[in-house]
């Protein structure tokens, strides 16, 4: 049997921009993508903290060390500049995959910098396995 898992996450982002004129999708820094092990055109879940929309949605790369995370398209109607939002996505496993499963999760300064401690290193390259705080 295959069940649909959080396979990573980005959490408390600050949204820096809406752009409804634009193809939906949401533009995110490559540095998180990389850090979450989530590609670009990726299908996503967005969860926005501020007004408790959620949708879904496909990532588009930004410029490296930008610390961007953009809604474009109808998607800039459900969040404002400086609304916090978690950016999910979602993986299928079979059992035996998830013995010691654990999502990646990535977590954000004011500036959707990678905060970095202990069991969370600055460089993805350096991550642990997914499942493990970044």
């Amino acid at each position: 049997m295959q069940r649909v898992m959080c396979k990573s996450k980005v959490h408390r982002a600050t949204v820096t921009d809406a752009d409804l004129n634009y193809e939906g999708s949401i533009t995110l820094d490559p540095l998180l993508l990389e850090a979450a092990d989530i590609r670009e055109y990726e299908r996503v879940q967005v969860v926005n903290i501020n007004n408790g929309a959620r949708f879904e949605t496909y990532t588009m790369a930004g410029a490296p060390g930008s610390g961007a995370v953009v809604l474009n398209g109808a998607a800039a109607r459900l969040v404002q500049p400086g609304d916090k939002v978690i950016i999910i996505s979602y993986a299928s496993y079979d059992d035996a995959e998830l013995v010691d499963f654990r999502p990646r999760l990535v977590f954000v300064d004011e500036a959707n910098r990678i905060v970095t401690g202990p069991a969370r290193p600055a460089d993805p390259a350096a991550a642990p396995r997914p499942g493990t705080l970044v």
